[in-house]
């Protein structure tokens, strides 16, 4: 299970990653981002700072719309897990398919 702390409030949240509150509260709405909720209180941890920014970046740099956004995150997700499978193969081919998948995974967090 995925352990994560929550440690900035909206508003510094939205100081951090550039982004209006109503944005992240947008974001979160449609799926994109999961902040811990305490009451009325959101705290967003660090990956889910690293992860608005990450929107931020497709959005505004790539032009995405928040669909776009959402499949985006997909394919890194799916990227990462056969990147996890290709790591442990052992045949000829494992250096060429783990640099075409980081090459990838580059292309879609802006590296």
């Amino acid at each position: 299970m995925e352990h994560r702390v929550g440690v900035y409030v909206m508003q510094v949240a939205a100081m951090l990653t550039g982004l209006h509150p109503q944005t992240l509260r947008k974001y979160e709405r449609v799926g994109l981002v999961s902040p811990i909720r305490l009451n009325t209180l959101r705290l967003y941890s660090e990956e889910d700072i690293a992860l608005c920014r990450m929107i931020r970046r497709l959005v505004d740099e790539m032009g995405l719309n928040l669909a776009g956004v959402e499949m985006a995150l997909k394919l890194q997700q799916k990227l990462s897990e056969l990147k996890s499978q290709v790591e442990q193969d052992r045949t000829a081919n494992r250096e060429r398919h783990l640099a075409l998948i980081e090459e990838m995974l580059q292309m879609l967090s802006g590296e």
